[in-house]
Formats: structure tokens, sequence, C-alpha cells
């Protein structure tokens, strides 16, 4: 049987340019590009604000197994990527995938994905491919822009 650690932290730098707020366990961030909020009610942690010039965001987890250890870096990962988000913002470049043959249709700002073939309701099937196929959108690239004024 393994001992519970008795104190794990965690902390994220937050840069000047970026205004955090805490209520409970909600965190906000207002930056050049919007604000993002994120609710960690479902994380049993202590969330502290330090530093009056050079913010500091510090997570606490007492008493936790390996499992709730986690928890604190996981916290602290949503926090990195929204301290990325809100001056950059994010751009995902996607691509269809599928074993079908698709149509793309673009009107205005939007991409329409449609499958070509017609699969009749009728059909019965007699012997079934257990074999799986996926058919829609994958994510091809993820990167920021502060390009993407549209979004």
């Amino acid at each position: 049987m393994r001992m519970k650690t008795i104190l794990s932290n965690q902390t994220v730098d937050i840069p000047e340019n970026i205004d955090i707020t805490r209520k409970g366990h909600t965190g906000v961030m207002k930056g050049p590009r919007g604000t993002l909020q994120r609710d960690f009610n479902d994380m049993n942690v202590e969330l502290s604000l330090l530093g009056k010039k050079k913010k500091r965001l510090w997570v606490d987890k007492w008493w936790g197994n390996r499992k709730e250890l986690a928890m604190a870096c996981t916290i602290c990962c949503h926090v990195y990527s929204m301290i990325k988000g809100v001056p950059w913002g994010f751009l995902y470049k996607r691509r269809p995938v599928g074993s079908l043959p698709h149509h793309h249709c673009h009107s205005g700002g939007w991409v329409s994905l449609r499958v070509a073939t017609l699969i009749p309701q009728a059909t019965t099937v007699k012997n079934k491919n257990t074999r799986t196929f996926l058919d829609g959108i994958s994510l091809k690239k993820e990167q920021f822009s502060r390009l993407m004024e549209k979004i």
C-alpha cells in the first residue's frame, strides 16, 4: 500500500498583458482577443492567486493519491492553454477522411460535408463486416494565429 502525499503544488506564471480573476473554482482570463472562462468545481484542489505585479496561479492538492495529484497538473495545463489562447487565438486546419466519396460545399465562411453515395434503407445485410470505418473530419494541424479576425 502506497502512502498519500501530504501536499503537492503547481504554479503557473501569468503574463502581464493578461488579466486573471478567480471566483471560487472558476478562472476568468481577459486579454486582447477576448475573455475565456473555465470552471474547476469538479476538481478537489485549492486555487489561489499570488503577487500584485507579477501574478502567479498556485494550485494545491492535500492528501492525494497518484490520480488526484495529476489533477493539479491538469488544471495548470488548462490555464496555460487559456493563456496562449487569449492573446493569439487558435486555428484548426481540418481535412475530411472516410471510406465513402465526399462532396465539399463552400458557402460564405462555412464548409459542409456531404456523402456522395446513397445507401438504400431497404438493403438487407447478409454477411456483416465487423470492421469500423470512421467518416467525418479529422484534425490536420493546430496552430496559433493572430490573423484570425473572422473567428
